[in-house]
């Protein structure tokens, strides 16, 4: 190679080398141009957020109990749920007592001191009704390893302390580090069992995510910005009923304390305090007097069916009964009894022994709004039934709209009648002939045959299948087989025998027509009811009329509310009316004009044919104040069972509001006086 090329060659590698320096320093030019801006950018923009944040995560919050509202009856006087002041004794850790890389800590046999002196105060001083903690009971609410809490987090170790235990405790504060006594609230109940099923009770929010509403407030609690909404698992909330319907509003926020926090999530000392807001108070529509009587009279009625035949023979499995009152023009539910019941207060701690849910298990779910599946222990019947006589008023307002029959319709009873290919035969109860009849005659007789020559066949001749549907149609413009709205939850829709594609659709309807195809709550029987009162406005079942706050300020007051209207003529509306007339013994003496109508259903319980007891009223008849329905499963016919209930009810309501307006009970109180 000669020396112009190793020249060249050289000059080459140079700008080379020369251009590599130049990206590199170019390069680092770049890098820490960034870095002068990014910090530029945190010092500057980010800065004060950081700071704040690094704040925050040494400060943490701790939740205070929220004070639950109260439930009151529509007189704002009488507590059917309300909380009472309890002093608890909780524990905050200041050391790390929780084992250390699979070791115990050397701090445990501190910790185990501490629980022998506490176990040694509440053997000394609790009271009898007090359940004794052993040693190992105290250290396992003391999370030691924090399983069920942040370290910062206060451990309740007892409630409901004596006030022995109270005074113990403020006096020796010094000599247990860490030790706090907080005023709680514990949830109590009419001693009377009030409306129980319908008030509901309360269980550990750690208990109660089984439902909806609390997966989604357990979910939200990670993210949950305020404090006053966080749920602690150890917070009762409502579990069923009103309870449970209106926890919103029932419960109010909780309070908390700030607690300065170290780097080991141990608490340094309370940096301040927010007090929890009490809940707001729930007035409810159920009428305390109402209620009792209603509980009373249907315990009454189930009493005497064991000891008196009703259609021929004693009715010994007639265990359980259902009643709805409805005022007319509000919808408001003055008495919702479902029976028998029980004393809510079993659940006052949270939960309860499988000896206690076995001897409640059958009554504690509210079977007005609820269907139960029949026991075949016949400790208790279905609680939906089917509705027997009492869908005949509304059988002939079908007939009417659809045009089969007129209110001057004359049709012969002859006490029977056939249908279908088998010339299948039906007959009416007791197999009576009834002669002609008018459509109110057909209703107030009760006439099986009329609904099925009438009605059943003709809704088949007309549709021919789809003939359910227009039955069905009908069915739920009246309420029965739709939830009604009431302010309660896992209300039941009924059960709708109509659409079993076992029978044939002539089947169907012909049995439909007369009561035979359809089970349903008594809450829905009550809105139909209203419906047939008031010609025709759905209105919404409401058992909280008004919210108020703790200074008694209203914040909400629920208005009537019509969920739908169904338009008829105003003839077909008469005729149904004067039909509603059956005999019944129970209200000789009512001195109420009243429209009625009884029921008797059979179904299958327990592999055998029962009879149930159904039966609906309104009154007064022409300014109707009051519907009632009533239902005695296994209680034999609806007269003799069901209809005893419904008059004590008209005359409890007629005692404290009057059905004329005019409450009776001021009435005789001024006599007694005079």
């Amino acid at each position: 190679m000669n020396n112009h090329s190793k020249e060249k060659d050289e000059h080459t590698d140079k700008r080379r080398f020369s251009y590599r320096i130049n990206v590199f320093f170019f390069v680092s030019f770049v890098i820490f141009s960034v870095i002068i801006v990014r910090l530029a950018f945190l010092q500057f923009v980010e800065g004060p957020e950081l700071s704040q944040e690094e704040a925050s995560n040494i400060t943490k919050d701790v939740p205070l109990a929220p004070v639950r509202g109260t439930i009151y009856d529509s007189t704002r006087q009488v507590k059917l749920a309300y909380s009472k002041p309890i002093q608890s004794l909780y524990l905050t850790l200041y050391k790390n007592y929780g084992d250390v890389g699979g070791k115990p800590s050397p701090y445990m046999p501190e910790a185990e001191d501490i629980a022998t002196r506490l176990h040694d105060v509440f053997e000394q001083y609790k009271t009898k009704d007090s359940e004794s903690l052993t040693v190992e009971n105290i250290i396992e609410e003391m999370d030691l390893n924090s399983r069920k809490a942040n370290g910062f987090m206060p451990r309740l170790i007892k409630s409901d302390l004596s006030e022995e235990e109270v005074a113990y405790f403020l006096q020796h504060k010094d000599e247990f580090k860490g030790i706090q006594i907080v005023e709680e609230s514990v949830r109590y109940y009419d001693p009377d069992t009030v409306a129980v099923q319908t008030i509901g009770y309360l269980k550990k929010f750690k208990s109660s995510k089984s439902l909806d509403k609390y997966q989604a407030i357990d979910a939200a609690n990670k993210t949950q910005k305020d404090p006053g909404l966080v749920y602690t698992e150890n917070e009762f909330v409502g579990f069923d009923g009103l309870e449970l319907q209106y926890q919103d509003a029932l419960r109010g926020k909780s309070g908390y304390n700030s607690v300065d926090v170290d780097l080991r999530n141990l608490p340094e000392g309370v940096a301040g305090t927010t007090p929890p807001e009490k809940g707001y108070d729930l007035i409810a529509s159920i009428n305390k007097n109402v209620q009792v009587k209603t509980e009373q009279a249907i315990l009454d009625q189930l009493s005497w069916l064991h000891r008196n035949p009703v259609s021929g023979k004693l009715h010994p499995n007639a265990k359980t009964g259902y009643a709805v009152a409805m005022e007319v023009d509000t919808g408001k539910v003055v008495a919702a009894a479902s029976m028998p019941d029980y004393d809510t207060n079993v659940w006052r701690t949270g939960s309860i022994t499988n000896e206690q849910y076995d001897s409640i298990k059958y009554v504690y779910l509210n079977g007005t709004i609820r269907g139960f599946p029949p026991d075949d222990s016949r400790k208790r019947a279905e609680s939906v039934v089917l509705l027997g006589s009492t869908i005949k008023p509304l059988s002939v307002l079908i007939g009417l709209k659809e045009g089969f029959i007129t209110t001057n319709t004359v049709y012969p009873d002859r006490g029977s009648t056939t249908f279908g290919g088998d010339n299948r035969r039906v007959q009416n109860s007791g197999g009576h002939v009834y002669g002609l009849l008018r459509p109110r005659d057909a209703i107030r007789h009760s006439s099986n045959t009329f609904m099925i020559d009438e009605i059943g066949k003709n809704l088949y001749s007309r549709y021919g299948a789809k003939g359910i549907d227009v039955w069905n149609g009908y069915m739920e413009q009246f309420g029965l087989g739709v939830k009604t709205g009431v302010d309660l939850p896992s209300e039941y829709a009924g059960l709708k025998d109509y659409n079993n594609d076992d029978e044939s659709s002539l089947t169907r309807l012909v049995y439909a027509s007369f009561g035979q195809q359809g089970k349903y709550t008594a809450m829905q029987l009550a809105q139909y009811t209203t419906m047939l009162a008031n010609k025709g406005k759905r209105m919404e079942p409401q058992l909280v009329s008004e919210i108020r706050d703790s200074e008694g300020n209203i914040v909400e007051k629920i208005k009537p509310k019509v969920l739908s209207t169904v338009d008829f003529n105003d003839a077909y509306w008469n005729e149904v009316q004067r039909g509603m007339a059956t005999e019944v013994s129970a209200f000789s003496s009512f001195p109420y004009d009243f429209a009625r109508k009884t029921g008797t259903s059979t179904q299958v319980v327990g592999g055998k044919n029962v009879d149930n007891g159904v039966f609906i009223a309104y009154a007064p008849r022409n300014n109707p104040k009051l519907a009632v329905a009533v239902v005695i499963p296994e209680g034999g016919f609806g007269s003799s069972s069901a209809a005893p209930v419904a008059r004590a009810i008209f005359d409890a309501y007629d005692e404290e509001f009057g059905l004329d307006g005019v409450p009776k009970k001021k009435q005789n109180d001024e006599t007694d006086t005079q």
